[in-house]
């Protein structure tokens, strides 16, 4: 066997089998490119999902938690360390909020922002006890918890992991009367992907995220924007709810946060919000550590300057003008996305998304299908544009041969 088929052959006997990857066994990266442990080289397109929105190994981001490594990792928030302030002052001030509740991974983040709206119900709206409920949308993808499940449409998903958290009400995406009808006296929140990744990158149709914006300020309701995707550059602005000059009452962060370096998730919002909790109801060994908050602060210094949003604009315009050009040759049925960020769904009869991706694995690109006829792509900010350019070659050489 070669080293390629040893290392899977060996992952796949010792490791559950959550996860079918591509068979390629990644040993090296540098910016937008992975080298396999043969020295075979691959663009990324798929940047861990927006985790790696600036690249593999930047050079500031590695830097950050080389000094951080020297000096201590972790304290534990039984005690107060020197880049914890830091970190939520400069993260409150990017989202234009008040306060930060750290966490580590993007589902940790979206279970706090549950638990967050729930205590603002019961402390500040006055809904009665144990009747709080929280309005989310279908097709969603917020993680795999067992509470994040429970309002999940997704039946991989749900299948075998009941019973089942209540307290969720789930309407069509971008469907604003479905949404009105949905949310009563006892709605504590909406909780909702500006652009929903997983369901292949669906855009919600103009005014969508507005009028949920008035519709939540009008009922009393709190607006959670789930921007661990779509935030932070990805989409040409530094959240996604920009595009429609929408402010949320909450931000659920995650991925780029952590530069691709580790593993950095927040939930960002007013005092009058977060100012609900008090000591020991809700924590995270991890959450908020030397480590993470050194690398985050060094990413939100990188947003700062507005480089990386203004790159994945450009960028973006390019790709998707080239990828109308293929949606013109009848080989995909549609193509969404928004920036440096989108989704193609191929028709039947050129393969399906999984057989497209391991043919453009073929060719050195690295994507990631999603049920089953979508093809995403997400390249980091930082690639190059001739690369981009190539990226998209070798998608239309799959969809054309």
């Amino acid at each position: 066997m070669t080293t390629t088929e040893a290392l899977i052959a060996a992952a796949d006997a010792h490791s559950a089998h959550n996860y079918h990857p591509l068979p390629v066994v990644i040993a090296t990266a540098d910016g937008a490119w992975m080298t396999d442990v043969e020295g075979r080289r691959y663009l990324d397109f798929l940047a861990g999902y927006s985790a790696l929105n600036f690249g593999h190994g930047h050079p500031r981001l590695v830097a950050a938690a080389k000094a951080q490594l020297e000096r201590v990792t972790l304290t534990s928030r039984a005690f107060h360390h020197d880049r914890f302030a830091a970190f939520c002052t400069q993260l409150a001030e990017l989202c234009g909020m008040e306060m930060v509740l750290p966490m580590n991974t993007g589902v940790e983040a979206v279970e706090t922002a549950v638990k967050t709206a729930r205590k603002w119900g019961y402390r500040v709206k006055g809904v009665p006890a144990e009747m709080a409920k929280v309005v989310v949308a279908g097709g969603n993808f917020h993680g795999r918890t067992t509470t994040v499940i429970s309002f999940s449409t997704d039946p991989e998903a749900r299948a075998d992991f009941g019973p089942y958290t209540p307290g969720f009400e789930i309407v069509p995406y971008g469907d604003l009367t479905a949404m009105r009808a949905a949310v009563t006296e006892n709605t504590v929140a909406v909780l909702l992907e500006p652009i929903q990744g997983e369901s292949g990158v669906i855009v919600p149709p103009e005014g969508y995220l507005a009028g949920v914006r008035e519709l939540t300020r009008e009922r009393n309701v709190l607006f959670v924007a789930d921007e661990i995707q779509s935030g932070l550059g990805r989409t040409g602005r530094t959240f996604a709810c920009e595009h429609e000059g929408v402010v949320p009452d909450v931000y659920v962060l995650g991925k780029a946060l952590g530069g691709g370096v580790l593993p950095v998730s927040a939930v960002v919002a007013s005092a009058d919000v977060l100012g609900v909790f008090r000591p020991g109801e809700h924590g995270s060994t991890f959450g908020g550590n030397p480590l993470a908050c050194a690398v985050a602060l060094e990413v939100i210094a990188m947003l700062r300057t507005g480089e990386f949003q203004e790159r994945a604009a450009e960028l973006g315009e390019l790709l998707h003008r080239r990828l109308a050009e293929i949606a013109g040759s009848g080989r995909v049925t549609a193509v969404r996305g928004r920036g440096l960020w989108a989704g193609v769904d191929v028709d039947p009869g050129v393969g399906s998304g999984r057989a497209v991706s391991e043919r453009l694995l073929e060719r050195g690109v690295l994507v990631k299908d999603t049920h089953g006829a979508t093809v995403r792509i997400a390249p980091p900010l930082v690639v190059e544009e001739e690369d981009l350019e190539w990226g998209v070659e070798q998608l239309w050489g799959v969809l054309s041969a």
